[in-house]
């Protein structure tokens, strides 16, 4: 199976070819754990855990790389606001964001390297940069000379304007060129610092990348660089500057994949609108793995908006599934492959909306099938489709208790009742459609008709 991945370099749709498809490299950029993460931040984390499950189906070994950063001006900030050491601040966020992609179902990376482990390995790359003639210091900086490297802005295709503007650059005096970014800087004695060449001080936030690639991937050029829309410029064209220059030219990656941005009920999450959702709140209202599906409900690459009803639509999405397999309870699971409609959909550039309504099918398809042998490779088939996508992977039983369970309430009555209010719609009984769904209302019991379904909730689901 081919997968195709579109490619942001070179603005189209591309067979993924790995360099060794032996050992499959992907690197994506983390988080700098000074807060609790947004929704905005689990996206990517969700996306590109998705895509490492689909390469590790294909390749022997996908090697994932997702960095830390914790060394950064606003963990500084925190840190002193605390009276306490920045590792205090980074150490108890990363275990937060652990805890919570890992509560979105999101694997561990093969290698989770932080950048306070990976200072002697940034001063040497900034050693090579300015031996080679890219990089110079000037007043307790080092910074990177651009124009010294001629196909400067071939990831985000912005003009030399454009691109000043864009990175909010520091026309500092000590700079050659005003477009010329930091790679180390000067640290006061009230901030963290490391002795270096030019000086005590601290790395800047591109050259970190950089050098926690080569020294955690071992290879000058690596497949897939991953992250945020937003990293495309500076952070990912600088990296392409340092990590070219410093390996003599050499391709720094072969494929760069960003996802879209979240907009929370259509508008961007900002903190002056007050509409930043963390994390860590809404596992509160709703599972890790509705969050997860509404992560994955639009394409990675557009843009995806919030909103409660896309969240309780994703909780229903999961209810009807899990049904499905619980129907097949007494059934062994075929040891089988997702199927190669599912497989197609991810394997073109992870159409995860075209996965799942796959996954629906299955669903669908579970429930009416009779024969033995069908309803086992059905339930093969669920279980590995579902893997790849990071969902049900729980206990049938134990995720329809939920609300379900609290409220006392017995499911197969509920769907007894829904079957017969379908039958009433059939015969345009409407008396007594309307009838069966106000006494399950009564009883908290929701019903949604969608796409000729019917789907129920407990009214105490209902996600703020």
């Amino acid at each position: 199976m081919q997968i195709q991945l579109y490619n942001t370099l070179t603005r189209q749709k591309e067979v993924f070819v790995p360099r060794d498809p032996q050992r499959v490299t992907m690197y994506v950029c983390g988080p700098t754990v000074y807060n609790f993460a947004h929704i905005g931040n689990a996206r990517p984390v969700v996306v590109f855990d998705t895509l490492y499950r689909l390469l590790q189906r294909q390749y022997p070994t996908v090697v994932y790389v997702r960095n830390v950063t914790d060394v950064d001006d606003k963990i500084n900030a925190a840190a002193k606001a605390e009276g306490v050491p920045i590792s205090t601040i980074t150490e108890r966020y990363h275990a937060v964001y652990s805890a919570d992609m890992a509560a979105l179902g999101a694997l561990p990376p093969v290698i989770e390297p932080k950048v306070t482990q990976h200072i002697p390995a940034i001063i040497s790359m900034i050693e090579r940069l300015i031996a080679n003639g890219h990089a110079y210091a000037a007043e307790g900086h080092v910074l990177f000379n651009v124009p010294s490297f001629k196909d400067y802005g071939q990831l985000s295709r912005r003009d030399r304007d454009e691109m000043i503007a864009g990175a909010r650059v520091d026309v500092a005096p000590y700079k050659r060129d005003p477009a010329d970014f930091v790679l180390w800087k000067p640290s006061p004695p009230d901030l963290p610092g490391w002795d270096s060449p030019w000086g005590r001080g601290r790395p800047g936030w591109h050259i970190e990348c950089s050098a926690m690639i080569e020294k955690n991937l071992g290879t000058e050029t690596i497949d897939i660089h991953g992250g945020g829309h937003d990293l495309i410029f500076p952070h990912h064209e600088n990296e392409i500057a340092q990590s070219t220059c410093a390996h003599g030219g050499t391709m720094f990656c072969r494929y760069w994949l960003h996802n879209g941005f979240v907009n929370v009920d259509a508008e961007k999450m900002s903190k002056s609108l007050g509409n930043v959702l963390l994390v860590h709140d809404l596992l509160t209202t709703a599972p890790g793995e509705a969050i997860r599906l509404a992560l994955l409900s639009a394409h990675y690459r557009q843009p995806l908006d919030w909103t409660d009803a896309g969240l309780r639509d994703a909780k229903a999405q999961l209810d009807r599934l899990y049904r499905a397999l619980d129907g097949l309870k007494d059934v062994r699971a075929a040891d089988t492959a997702a199927p190669e409609a599912f497989m197609a959909a991810l394997a073109d550039d992870l159409n995860t909306p075209k996965a799942l309504s796959e996954l629906h099918q299955l669903a669908n398809a579970a429930n009416k099938a009779t024969d033995a042998e069908e309803r086992s490779r059905l339930k093969g088939e669920l279980l590995a489709a579902g893997w790849l996508m990071g969902l049900l992977q729980q206990d049938p039983a134990t995720w329809l208790k939920g609300e379900v369970a609290k409220a006392d309430i017995d499911v197969s009555e509920i769907e007894a009742l829904i079957k017969a209010r379908k039958e009433a719609r059939a015969r345009k009984d409407w008396a007594e459609s309307d009838r069966i769904r106000n006494d399950l209302a009564a009883r908290g019991i929701l019903l949604e008709d969608k796409a000729g379904e019917t789907t129920w909730r407990v009214a105490s689901q209902v996600m703020t």
